[in-house]
């Protein structure tokens, strides 16, 4: 091995990278100690809320080499999912639709990606002797955002996710642990890491900007580059099993799988490249699709129609738990007071605990309504009486 040319290898790597689709690549050692502080405030915080693997494995997470024994450099690739006329407005306007996290919208990221990164682990195999390699797609503990940072394929931002100044940040990351001493990249992204390691200060292009913090629906994000995922709606309509905190649910809206506010919002994303993947582009109509009819589905119907799909790892459960909070928060309609009936019969203790809820507030709804049309009704009389009384030539307060 000692006779590899590792600097033209590595740009065979980059050559080979852009030849699977990826969008990007960067290639970063391993030491991340100083992100080991941050990762133990955040789950003393019980900010993971009952993601339990977040802490299962102690500070693996920030070291690599415990992960994969034998790791000295790790390849980060980045791999654009804005699926074309994503609708992001319109759906989230119209409250009896259901909006899906567009990542979510195509098939399962995840086999994809980390298809394309074992390929290219052989591709790197056939020009070294001894190579290990072993591919990561947010499936292990591995901190993908720090890595993808020092790897200089952008910055976190305050919300978190990664963004980059020609891209935003609407990508999968995805990496490959390798034991060869491959160069690493270099640019204003890793040295601006670098820094920040350095000085425990943060200088990147989010600058002043606050909108991610301010448009969160539920104030997720607690503090610049902190977010308290109890509060987060990806968290809780994805990750957790449990019950929706009630609190929480009126402020959903009609998210029912994951939440792209924070990105919306972002400068940077008016940079965001579509997606060249096409299994990324939305099937089954899940980017234009009203909660009746996706709450009418069955269970045998949405583990068919959802299979390749990374929806269904959340479950036929927490499917109908989402959704009907997001009937709950739609406009008063006598057919989704119905439908809501309808499904307590057969629905699972934390479904029918959440469909009680929406349809408390289609109710509280309905009685605001009839209220508001008593009083345009009495509004409307007491016109039609001034209007005949002046007609009649009698004083108005006759």
């Amino acid at each position: 091995m000692s006779s590899i040319n590792y600097q033209e290898l590595a740009e065979k790597i980059k050559l080979w990278s852009k030849e699977l689709g990826f969008s990007d690549i960067g290639i970063t050692d391993i030491d991340l100690a100083a992100h080991e502080q941050v990762l133990e405030r955040w789950l003393a915080n019980n900010y993971h809320g009952n993601m339990d693997y977040m802490a299962r494995h102690g500070l693996m997470r920030a070291r690599p080499a415990e992960l994969v024994p034998g790791t000295i450099r790790v390849i980060s690739v980045r791999l654009d999912y804005l699926p074309q006329d994503a609708q992001f407005a319109s759906i989230l306007k119209d409250k009896n639709k259901a909006y899906i996290s567009r990542y979510a919208l195509g098939r399962d990221y995840h086999k994809l990606m980390r298809k394309r990164l074992q390929q290219l682990g052989k591709k790197i195999a056939e020009h070294c002797s001894d190579f290990n390699y072993r591919p990561f797609v947010d499936s292990a503990p591995v901190m993908e955002r720090p890595l993808a940072e020092k790897a200089g394929l952008g910055w976190t931002g305050k919300h978190t996710l990664l963004i980059n100044k020609q891209a935003g940040s609407w990508f999968f990351l995805g990496e490959l642990f390798v034991d060869i001493p491959l160069p690493t990249t270099s640019n204003e992204y890793s040295v601006n890491a670098e820094n920040a390691i350095k000085t425990q200060e943060k200088h990147n292009d989010c600058g002043s900007c606050v909108a991610c913090i301010k448009i969160c629906p539920t104030q997720a994000i607690v503090e610049p580059y902190v977010v308290d995922a109890r509060r987060c709606i990806s968290y809780f309509t994805i990750e957790s099993p449990d019950a929706i905190p009630e609190a929480l649910r009126p402020l959903m809206g009609n998210r029912i799988y994951g939440c792209d506010d924070c990105q919306l919002i972002c400068p940077w994303n008016k940079y965001a490249k579509l997606s060249l993947v096409d299994d990324f582009q939305a099937r089954n109509n899940l980017d234009d699709i009203t909660l009746l009819e996706l709450f009418d589905w069955t269970e045998e119907h949405f583990l068919n129609t959802l299979q390749g799909s990374p929806i269904r790892r959340i479950g036929f459960q927490s499917w109908q738990r989402n959704i009907a909070v997001a009937l709950g928060n739609a406009p008063y309609n006598e057919t989704v007071i119905k439908v809501l009936s309808d499904k307590l019969a057969g629905a699972s203790e934390l479904v029918v605990e959440h469909i009680d809820w929406a349809l408390n507030q289609q109710n509280n709804k309905k009685h605001l309504a009839e209220q508001d049309a008593l009083k345009q009704e009495t509004n409307h009389r007491l016109t039609l009486r001034l209007i005949r009384s002046v007609e009649k030539g009698l004083p108005r307060d006759a």
